[in-house]
């Protein structure tokens, strides 16, 4: 079968990478893909706002299956495009109908959501311009630090937590008031502070029945001892070691299993991927997000440790066959670490050459901003976040040296990454 994956990042290639795979790829398409991914599949320049264009790519190349990894074509409605059109509507699309992918592209829906189904979150209000007062005074009936969260998408920096009540307040003035982030904070979340330590678990979901997907932790601070600004992510680990048998079944009981049903309940049919952002405070999960797509870095550590064939599990995706399927984990631990561009998440330059010497071993090297420079044919570095590079191990010790013995291999201009991924955990 012919399958088109979307994007053009290190999740993109590790799906892409895991899909080249299976018995049943023909031909595989990433679109528009980057510097790695054309070494699993053909590469094909594409504008993922361009809707029609990504149409006729799949028309042209009998695409048999799609697979959107970002969230901006899925809260843009991709998946309703494509349904909405006769010759398009019969190609399964793994990723949620644009209802479904409110659960990221909107925290104020999210949050109802979540309030309706008693899944557990932080309390929370909701604020526009319109009830900027009232904001203000809600600030100050909760206790330092300050959450504050766009309500829309804002690339992952929509997101405050501020120790300070007068620096929350004029936070919130410049979002509501002077759309810092644009749209996405014409409303504004306010929710209370949990304290706790964070984890990421994954879902597939076929709209009747679900699987769950290895456990992850990503590290998202640039600096060491999670200090310094937010990242789109700077490494991941799984499995995560605090989450036993008991914890898993309260995540499963209390979270998974009412979002499944509540989306079921609501008339949303959601076929794709469900990231569930958790904090685990004192035993118990909460849900700090959703997000409507795999995770990045954390599908270059947890798309390795799933074993057997992805495509077939899409395919059932599709076909909503999701119970007939079985899944299997790998039981080595995998660490992912992120290489980026000196100066990432602010200002940083690309264009630079990247060194990738031939005696790597025990990894696997996941490209998410790299380009291929059309005069030398070398690759070289076209984002912040540059190259994620995985190692299995019998443990996570093992897995982060075996990760850290290829990167130190690797090079490029002012590259950095975290040397101190899983402290938290040891």
């Amino acid at each position: 079968m012919n399958t088109l994956v979307l994007g053009s990042g290190g999740r993109e290639h590790a799906l892409a990478w895991k899909i080249a795979e299976s018995p049943l790829n023909t031909n595989l398409f990433i679109a528009p893909g980057n510097a790695g991914t054309r070494n699993v599949g053909v590469n094909i320049p594409a504008d993922l706002d361009n809707f029609e264009s990504i149409g006729c790519i799949a028309i042209e190349n009998e695409i048999d299956l799609v697979v959107v990894g970002p969230e901006a074509p899925l809260v843009e409605g991709i998946h309703d495009y494509f349904l909405s059109r006769e010759e398009l509507k019969n190609i399964p699309v793994i990723g949620p109908v644009k209802k479904g992918a409110m659960l990221e592209g909107s925290k104020d829906f999210a949050k109802a959501f979540m309030q309706k189904y008693n899944i557990p979150t932080a309390a929370s209000r909701t604020f526009a311009k319109e009830n900027f007062e009232e904001g203000l005074l809600y600030l100050e009936t909760l206790n330092a630090p300050y959450v504050l969260k766009a309500d829309g998408l804002a690339a992952g920096k929509g997101v405050l937590i501020l120790n300070n009540l007068e620096e929350a307040k004029q936070e919130l003035s410049e979002m509501l008031n002077d759309s810092k982030f644009g749209e996405a904070s014409s409303k504004v979340v306010i929710e209370e502070f949990l304290d706790g330590i964070e984890l990421s678990v994954f879902a597939l979901a076929d709209g009747i029945h679900y699987k769950l997907l290895p456990k992850a932790k990503d590290y998202k601070r640039i600096g060491e001892g999670n200090t310094g600004l937010n990242t789109g992510g700077m490494g991941s680990i799984s499995p995560v070691p605090f989450v036993n048998s008991e914890f898993l079944t309260k995540i499963e009981k209390n979270i998974v299993k009412p979002t499944v049903e509540g989306l079921k309940k609501e008339g949303i049919d959601y076929r794709g991927f469900i990231f569930f952002g958790l904090i685990k405070v004192g035993n118990d999960p909460y849900v700090i997000e959703y997000n409507c797509r795999m995770g990045d870095p954390e599908a270059e550590s947890v798309i390795p440790r799933i074993k057997g064939d992805l495509l077939e599990l899409f395919v059932a995706v599709g076909n909503q066959t999701l119970d007939k399927v079985e899944i299997k984990f790998d039981e080595r631990n995998a660490a992912t670490v992120m290489m980026v561009a000196g100066g990432y998440p602010e200002k940083y330059q690309k264009g630079n050459f990247i060194t990738i010497p031939d005696n790597l071993s025990d990894c696997i090297v996941f490209h998410s901003g790299t380009t291929i420079d059309v005069e030398t044919g070398h690759i070289k570095t076209s984002g912040g976040r540059v190259i994620a590079v995985t190692s299995y191990g019998r443990n996570m010790k093992e897995a982060l040296e075996n990760a850290y013995k290829n990167v130190d291999l690797i090079d490029f201009k002012n590259k950095y990454f975290r040397k101190d991924l899983g402290f938290d955990l040891m």
